[in-house]
């Protein structure tokens, strides 16, 4: 028993208690077991991890494609017979689903990628500890040493690995994409790059605003989905106010069944009505919902057309005015001015 002891270790393997049950030779047990069981072992620990590593991709991958996957009835409706050019607006529709779909994949795929690296990464870093492990290797001072190193990395790198862990909900939770208006607090703009690590937005100014993931506490997305801008229209205290909507009205139906490439309004417009007495005029509101990032553009486009009706209806738009009451010595008033 000693002798086996000495060959096999206190646990004999199977092999080796075989082959010195057999020959009555601790050596040719012992070289069994280099020879026959350790290889044996060691290559049944790397099919072990290529198929782990192999269906474990697949999965990822799986799970990455079910990310990219986008509900084709959010957006697309039947067209309003009464609405000019409905084809266009059904092809429009149809582009905007396209453009979701391709963002969608696009954030599928890199985060698959990062998912798929990780999980071999993982896998082969414990199919080599089991290697070693089976070459009687000892492990401990090399974990040991790795623990330190490890525990040292961490320590200087807690900002690193925050941006990865918040660019990775970033991309599953799809906060904002490339081509979205964004405002991340002290940065917004124009996102044109979504990493792990960082995220690159450029202002209306053409500055370039490079923001750490982990440093985004909140950000608001103007581009997801569909825009919306509220629009406020002043006029005159005496002015009819149902003439003055219905012109609002007549200005924002026209630009909304036009179907404007660069300005598209995506359903009909609402003058909510008055909204503020203010010093000078009447405040009248509406509100207006268009494609992703174009409200500036339908705004800018509804102002001028404004204008326009206005002067030809005879709506005045007013400025601040001030009136100046003169007294004479005697109290009594001489007259009045209009600044």
């Amino acid at each position: 028993m000693d002798e086996l002891t000495e060959a096999c270790g206190s646990s004999p393997r199977l092999l080796c208690e075989t082959v010195f049950d057999w020959t009555g030779s601790g050596t040719a047990a012992k070289w069994a077991g280099w020879l026959v069981e350790g290889p044996l072992r060691i290559l049944l620990i790397l099919v072990a991890a290529w198929l782990i590593n192999r269906y474990g991709r697949k999965a990822v991958s799986k799970f990455s494609d079910r990310l990219a996957e986008v509900e084709n009835t959010e957006d697309i409706e039947e067209g309003d017979p009464n609405d000019e050019g409905p084809f266009r607006r059904s092809f429009q529709r149809l582009n905007r689903l396209r453009e979701r779909k391709a963002r969608a994949a696009q954030r599928a795929e890199t985060l698959g990628a990062v998912l798929r690296s990780l999980l071999s990464g993982v896998v082969w870093t414990i199919a080599g500890t089991l290697i070693l492990s089976e070459l009687g290797i000892n492990l401990a001072p090399l974990i040991a040493s790795a623990g330190v190193v490890g525990l040292a990395i961490g320590f200087g790198a807690q900002s690193v690995v925050r941006d990865f862990l918040a660019g990775m909900f970033v991309l599953i939770e799809d906060h904002y994409g490339v081509g979205d208006y964004i405002d991340a607090g002290e940065a917004s703009g124009t996102v044109e790059l979504v990493s792990l690590r960082a995220t690159r937005m450029r202002d209306a100014s053409g500055v370039l605003w490079i923001v750490p993931n982990g440093e985004i506490k909140r950000v608001g997305n103007y581009s997801q989905l569909y825009s919306q801008t509220r629009m406020q229209f002043e006029v005159a205290y005496d002015t009819d106010i149902d003439m003055a909507s219905d012109v609002i009205k007549g200005v924002l139906d026209e630009v909304w069944r036009e179907n404007r490439q660069d300005a598209t309004v995506i359903e009909e417009p609402v003058v909510l009505g008055i909204d503020a007495f203010g010093d000078n005029a009447v405040v009248i509101a509406a509100v207006v919902k268009t494609d992703p990032s174009e409200q500036w553009a339908v705004a800018r486009e509804i102002r001028s057309r404004i204008k326009k009706e206005f002067d030809k209806h005879g709506i005045e738009i007013p400025f601040p005015q001030r009136t100046v009451w003169v007294r004479s010595e005697d109290g009594s008033t001489a007259a009045a001015f209009e600044a």
